[in-house]
């Protein structure tokens, strides 16, 4: 019976990260752990730093990933860096304040979506906090 429920469980996984709809995995280090997901083309991710610290990380990110950084919008509870990289491919963060160390992160590149460049994007940021 739980060999029945563990085989139905690791099909399920299965299926969906397949399917590419949606993939979701525990993310350590950096500043801290936490959830990510990647649903309908859009990686999200919140991460244990203040919305400016979280910003200036992405920033470096894109310079590192030799994205060219081409408008920065800065509010009080929100931030959004767009760049491009050499392809002209558009990769957009979105940050959104949570609390003072608490930042929502949102990455979409292209129209559709890249899932493992959004997921090196996250990487890259992280490794900057």
């Amino acid at each position: 019976m739980l060999k029945n429920l563990l085989c139905g469980t690791l099909l399920g996984i299965v299926v969906l990260s397949n399917c590419g709809c949606v993939a979701a995995l525990l993310v350590g280090g950096g500043a801290g752990a936490g959830t990510v997901a990647y649903l309908r083309g859009e990686l999200k991710s919140t991460e244990e730093a203040s919305i400016y610290r979280v910003l200036q990380a992405a920033q470096q990110a894109m310079k590192d990933l030799k994205f060219t950084v081409t408008s920065e919008e800065k509010g009080i509870s929100s931030a959004k860096l767009t760049s491009y990289g050499t392809d002209d491919t558009k990769v957009e963060v979105n940050l959104e304040y949570v609390s003072e160390k608490l930042t929502n992160v949102r990455i979409r590149v292209g129209v559709f979506g890249n899932e493992s460049l959004s997921l090196l994007i996250l990487e890259r940021t992280k490794k900057h906090l």
